[in-house]
């Protein structure tokens, strides 16, 4: 009986974190990889529903160990798509022109490539950088920008598809 309640758990465990994965995938337009995904996922789900709606009634357990894995699937899935961390990212800074300038030779001496433009505050002239990268080097990039102590303002957003340009290949 245990052992059919951990095969229950772990099993959805194992599918929702393919759910995920192949969620972010199709959405970044891998969709060969995210339909092989899709294929173990269900799969695993039609395994899984077979075993637990047998004798649901007599053994309810089974509903609350099947919740108990949807739950720390979804979990698991997020802290296993963070790292995989799959894509691409675009992150704008925008700081004063002298800031600007100097944070782009920055990050270009470290092979980040950056697109630098003209931007108009409130109240005075700025630049802002344009940077797509792969997600992978989110955190290092961000660690640059911090540790150079320059003023900046961050923002950061996923991207779909980048074609061309420095540093990036699709």
């Amino acid at each position: 009986m245990i052992t059919g309640y951990l095969m229950i758990f772990f099993a959805k465990i194992v599918e929702v974190s393919l759910m995920t994965v192949r969620t972010v995938l199709i959405t970044r337009g891998e969709k060969f990889f995210g339909s092989i995904i899709g294929f173990f996922e269900v799969m695993i789900w039609l395994y899984i529903i077979s075993t637990v709606l047998v004798g649901i009634q007599e053994d309810p357990v089974r509903m609350v160990v099947y919740a108990l894995g949807f739950a720390s699937g979804n979990y698991l899935g997020c802290m296993l798509e963070e790292r995989l961390a799959l894509g691409i990212l675009t992150i704008n800074v925008i700081s004063s022109v002298d800031d600007g300038i100097k944070l782009a030779d920055i990050l270009r001496d470290e092979h980040v490539g950056v697109t630098l433009m003209d931007a108009e505050g409130l109240h005075e002239v700025k630049k802002m950088l344009i940077i797509h990268a792969k997600r992978k080097r989110k955190s290092e990039i961000i660690r640059m920008i911090e540790e150079s102590g320059l003023e900046a303002m961050i923002s950061i957003s996923d991207t779909k598809t980048v074609y061309g340009g420095y540093g990036i290949r699709k």
